[in-house]
């Protein structure tokens, strides 16, 4: 949610995740046989600011104070309102973020890196987990039973490339490919105390820019699922070359 996290800003996002499920659960009960497959959609930021724990389908959910509102409190309920689907298969999709040629995360990460503000943010320690949009669809296929002779089982798929990345090493990786020759080695970095200020200024959330999350899919290497773009710097050169 590109938006402060007030309460009233948290309760119409997860409204809308939540209520357009509910409404999509209720058609299929309407249905006069089980659907062959109903796919959910989720995020990986369910699992909030995991530091360095590494995490697959197996990995818990926090709770407490780590489960911030904004992320698990609206990822967690969005899960659960596909239960009771009129399904033959129900699958949660949580996908990671998405690069892909004019997204608005690679148009807004490429501004920042073009014009020398394409450093480390909050340190640059925290995880990045992302997927090419190439791979995004051709899982999302393969949930359908579009994908050949690949099959994935019911339940939760992380959607999220083998290989994160920290988010000073996506930096630098944009820099390469979009900073003009003396800002590739350097750029200016954004301290938390400038992230939080210009959140403030932006309207938007400064948790977006320090939380992280090492997140990979146990479910997809065990189907034998294999990865056009498995490493970042070659799907990025892909993205903008």
């Amino acid at each position: 949610m590109d938006l402060p996290p007030t309460a009233a800003n948290i309760a119409r996002l997860r409204s809308s995740r939540v209520d357009s499920t509910r409404a999509l659960v209720d058609a299929s009960r309407a249905a006069p046989a089980p659907l062959a497959a109903f796919l959910q959609a989720s995020t990986t930021a369910i699992f909030a600011d995991a530091g360095e724990r590494r995490i697959t389908e197996d990995s818990a959910l926090p709770t407490g104070a780590a489960a911030l509102p904004q992320m698990t409190g609206v990822a967690r309920p969005w899960e659960e309102a596909a239960a009771g689907a009129n399904t033959e298969r129900l699958n949660i999709l949580r996908t990671s973020l998405v690069f892909e040629q004019e997204s608005p995360l690679v148009d807004r990460l490429s501004l920042l890196a073009g014009v020398g503000l394409g450093g480390p943010v909050a340190g640059g320690e925290q995880w990045v987990s992302w997927i090419h949009l190439a791979d995004w669809l051709r899982i999302v296929r393969a949930a359908l039973g579009l994908e050949g002779e690949l099959s994935l089982p019911g339940g939760v798929i992380h959607l999220a490339a083998p290989h994160p990345v920290r988010n000073r090493e996506m930096m630098a990786a944009l820099r390469e490919k979009i900073a003009p020759g003396p800002l590739r080695r350097f750029s200016l970095p954004t301290p938390r105390p400038v992230l939080a200020a210009g959140a403030v200024v932006l309207h938007t959330d400064p948790a977006l820019g320090t939380s992280g999350r090492h997140v990979t899919s146990k479910v997809l290497a065990e189907a034998g699922f294999e990865f056009e773009f498995p490493d970042f710097e070659d799907a990025l050169g892909r993205i903008l070359g």
